[in-house]
């Protein structure tokens, strides 16, 4: 019988997930200096080791499969791993396993078997890190359902940095592909007014009132200009209101109104996001790398 604070004595000695110390302490029979080295030999205490740097560059992807559509992004260290085939071959992997599994979270995505093999999400993750030298890590993903009514629209820019998937009610593929290219261009914020993040709102709405006060307007020309300016930040942050990409002349809603279509939802992944990426200087990047081989 394994004990819960065996286990967790292991994970603070290594670095390594539970799961994965409960399954060394089972396969030594509870020795944990045997645990501790079966965990390097398998990779993931190497692994571990990586967890504390930052992994804010890889690839957004997505996938469709019939009515189903898989949106994910995999982190790594640096760009030329990103480019490796062997990392992209991982990632489309991925998509694939998410597209023919149903769920949502990712602590249900880490513990599904890889297509075609033996190995967990999470166990090929970690063996992967151990191949490449660098810390990788499956950061987020989003599975999209559609009826028959509604068609996909995906865009991927720059290589894998941003992708986009739409879902457009009564219309053409083509339309739905340049309303996914819309958004990877302009990030808007939601599709609709009604959908804009309330505190968001609060604090745009905010900051126009202090702009207006501080321009001393008398009180019922202030309360219009605040309603302008708000309408401005919609327009600037709604899909169907912004100027579209392709004409500006017109708004998204209106084109694919003009296509017979509505639109239904969206979603945009952009590599890193969110992540507060390291700055090192090259030279001393290097020289670090150097003194630590």
């Amino acid at each position: 019988m394994i004990k819960a604070s065996d286990v967790k004595e292991l994970r603070e000695r290594t670095g390594a997930g539970m799961l994965d110390c409960k399954k060394a302490l089972e396969a030594t029979d509870g020795n944990m200096e045997n645990a501790i080295d079966w965990l390097r030999e398998k990779g993931i205490s190497k692994a571990a080791k990586k967890e504390s740097r930052i992994a804010a560059e890889g690839l957004t992807e997505a996938q469709v499969e019939g009515n189903v559509a898989v949106l994910l992004e995999v982190n790594c260290e640096t760009d030329f791993v990103a480019q490796n085939e062997d990392f992209k071959a991982l990632v489309s992997s991925l998509i694939k396993t998410l597209l023919h599994n149903n769920v949502t979270t990712m602590e249900e995505a880490n513990q599904l078997t890889i297509d075609g093999g033996s190995e967990t999400v999470e166990e090929t993750i970690v063996n992967f890190v151990a191949k490449i030298g660098e810390k990788i890590s499956f950061r987020r993903f989003e599975r999209i359902e559609k009826n028959d009514n509604q068609v996909f629209g995906i865009y991927s820019h720059m290589g894998g940095k941003i992708t986009a998937v739409v879902v457009l009610d009564n219309t053409t593929e083509e339309v739905a592909r340049d309303v996914a290219m819309h958004v990877a261009a302009m990030n808007p914020t939601a599709v609709r007014r009604d959908e804009v993040p309330a505190d968001l709102v609060e604090r745009e709405s905010h900051v126009i009132k202090e702009q207006v006060m501080a321009e001393g307007k008398p009180a019922d020309i202030a309360e219009k200009m605040v309603v302008g300016r708000l309408n401005k930040f919609y327009k600037e942050v709604c899909l169907e209101e912004q100027a579209f990409i392709k004409d500006s002349n017109t708004n998204v809603l209106d084109y694919v109104k003009s296509n017979g279509g509505t639109i239904a939802s969206m979603v945009r992944y952009a590599v890193g996001e969110g992540i507060e990426k390291k700055q090192e200087n090259f030279a001393d990047e290097v020289m670090s790398q150097i003194q630590g081989a």
